[in-house]
């Protein structure tokens, strides 16, 4: 079966309208994202728990899908008009052919020595090396398919310094694979929280593919206590917000390790957790740095 695919530019206050119209007007689906165009800069957008939604960015893409058989001209303009525009936005359409997604997403991903000692496999591969410390991934929808720098930057931490009889903490766990790590590395006890459900679930069959007792769950259903070691792979901005949780749930005299900063972003981080926890570059890979330290 094959669709035909809508890309509409709006502004941020026409996407989520035009959006809703597309599937009120005979959609199979619809959803918005950053318009990346030339002049465009790329501009994060996140939210936090208990926080409003996060408002969307300056220029956007409506991007749908409409049967085959339907008039892509005609539902746009209707959509215009269900959605109180004044004009139809400018538009491309193209079709977009069956394919077998699971096994063209599948080819994407192949075993990866992710740290000295440790393969990240799909559960669709045998593992290259049996003797190695080997994690089951599938991935789903949730991010975290140890290919990534800051992904790897943590594992390689991790296997440096072995959590062995320890509580640690993974604070945006994804598909869980840094709370597996630290479990089959010998942590006693792992919470792994994430701000997406389908994450967790993810992370969770991903433990018990693993055979490893993992504790995955919502920020507003982890339970009080503190930890032995918190590692969080995220971005850098919502690493700076969440400083005063991540300190608050560290032990003191605790670990922390956090990635998913780019070089020039590190001091703004460092300081965010200072003077509680003392920070500083732990390894590099390409623009991306691990940062690691302890509480005081």
């Amino acid at each position: 079966m094959a669709w035909t695919r809508l890309i509409a530019e709006v502004s941020a206050e026409q996407a989520e309208a035009l959006s809703d119209a597309l599937m009120a007007c005979g959609a199979l689906s619809a959803g918005i994202e950053q318009n990346l165009a030339t002049g465009h800069p790329e501009i994060e957008v996140f939210g936090e728990p208990g926080e409003p939604p996060p408002a969307l960015w300056p220029h956007c893409l409506v991007d749908a899908l409409i049967p085959l058989t339907a008039d892509a001209h005609a539902l746009m303009r209707e959509a215009a008009i269900a959605a109180g525009l004044s004009e139809t936005p400018a538009f491309q359409s193209d079709v977009l052919a069956d394919q077998d997604w699971v096994r063209l997403t599948q080819s994407q991903f192949d075993p990866i020595p992710a740290a000295p000692g440790l393969w990240i496999v799909p559960t669709w591969h045998h593992p290259p090396d049996p003797h190695a410390l080997n994690i089951r991934l599938d991935p789903g929808q949730a991010f975290g398919t140890g290919s990534h720098p800051t992904t790897q930057l943590c594992l390689a931490w991790l296997v440096a310094h072995r959590p062995a009889n320890q509580h640690v903490l993974d604070y945006g766990c994804g598909s869980g694979i840094l709370a597996i790590a630290a479990r089959m590395l010998g942590a006693t006890l792992v919470t792994g929280v994430d701000i997406d459900p389908a994450a967790v679930e993810a992370a969770h069959g991903n433990a018990v593919r693993n055979s490893v007792d993992v504790d995955f769950c919502l920020p507003d259903s982890l339970p009080p206590g503190q930890f032995d070691g918190v590692v969080a792979n995220i971005l850098a901005a919502p690493l700076a917000i969440l400083a005063p949780l991540l300190i608050d749930r560290l032990k003191p005299g605790g670990w922390i390790t956090l990635s998913g900063i780019l070089a020039r972003q590190a001091d703004m981080v460092i300081a965010a957790y200072q003077p509680a926890c003392t920070l500083a570059q732990h390894s590099q890979s390409g623009d991306w740095v691990c940062l690691s330290g302890m509480k005081g």
